[in-house]
């Protein structure tokens, strides 16, 4: 819900100050819910938390877009997209300890504390990027550009894959192979690590041949075939399905860093706020719809199809891509 406005709002005052103002009001809102008694103030000030938090999304992607070149803004877009499966493996350590020693309090309780640093850590030393000129009236802004909008529907259905798989891959392994819980989780961590590293890759190469788009349909032909090949193989040899699993997996992660570069890109570095807020509002729409779609089909069908659903939905995002041009 906030994502886009606080893209906007970037355009209009810079990054440091949408980056300070927001995660410092999270880091208060998060406090309230540490301290907050009952369910339904603790809901609210989880919820508040949420939409001021997402003030990070555009906007320290928009000050990275500012600060390099385009023949380096992929690798260090990929660099920045690295930032949110590291943080989720972070808070995965160290939030059950907090919890365990604490409870709940406590837990939220440091994430206050570490929103709260991240906020001083933007306010003394993120750099806006020098301001260019602002954009002529003929040109056309973000929200309606019919290429930005078309980058983001697509980039939507590609997460749907992405969701399907890292989203339920556990839950899969568990009750319908017999894999442990800790064995499972063990394979998801490896496949957040390896996705890790495939979007760094991927941003270096689409530095390298001076492209986003290219690289980005290649990457999601790849997830459809990869995802398609999970479905096939549901009911396979756990030597088999395993390693197909981490490739799918790792595949489904690969694409992001070169969407978000693409939509900052097409809509050029002073509107690129809004053109990137859009961009992450298209993946939390998707995220929201596709666990609960995933887990509606896999529930009155079977596994296999639920996989072969999301190998064609990727298949479909990534022939939404055709006829964008290069970017």
């Amino acid at each position: 819900m906030t994502v886009l406005p606080w893209g906007l709002l970037a355009d209009r005052i810079g990054e440091r100050a949408v980056i300070a103002t927001g995660l410092g009001a999270a880091s208060v809102a998060v406090a309230a819910a540490a301290a907050s008694n009952g369910v339904v103030t603790l809901s609210l000030a989880l919820f508040a938390a949420g939409g001021l938090g997402a003030c990070v999304q555009a906007a320290s992607g928009r000050a990275v877009m500012g600060w390099f070149h385009h023949s380096q803004r992929g690798l260090a877009l990929g660099i920045r997209q690295t930032g949110v499966p590291l943080g989720g493996a972070i808070a995965a350590l160290v939030l059950p300890v907090c919890l365990s020693v604490g409870g709940l309090h406590a837990a939220l309780g440091v994430l206050a504390g570490v929103l709260l640093v991240a906020a001083i850590a933007g306010a003394v030393w993120l750099r806006d990027p020098e301001r260019p000129p602002a954009p002529g009236g003929s040109e056309r802004p973000p929200l309606a550009d019919p290429r930005i909008w078309r980058l983001c529907w697509a980039s939507g259905l590609l997460y749907v894959a992405l969701g399907s798989l890292i989203g339920f891959a556990v839950l899969f392994l568990h009750s319908d192979r017999g894999v442990s819980t800790q064995s499972a989780a063990a394979l998801l961590a490896l496949v957040q690590v390896i996705g890790a590293a495939l979007r760094l890759v991927a941003g270096r190469w689409s530095d390298q041949v001076g492209t986003r788009l290219g690289p980005l349909r290649r990457l999601g032909l790849a997830l459809a075939v990869s995802s398609a090949v999970v479905a096939v193989l549901v009911s396979a040899p756990l030597v088999v399905l395993i390693p197909a699993l981490v490739v799918a997996g790792s595949l489904s992660q690969s694409w992001n860093g070169l969407s978000f570069t693409a939509a900052a890109e097409i809509a050029g570095y002073a509107r690129s706020g809004a053109a990137l807020g859009l961009q992450q509002a298209s993946l939390s729409l998707s995220s929201v719809v596709t666990p609960v779609g995933f887990a509606a089909i896999v529930a009155a069908t079977s596994w296999g199809v639920g996989f072969g659903v999301a190998a064609g939905v990727a298949l479909a995002g990534t022939v939404a891509l055709r006829g964008l041009g290069e970017a």
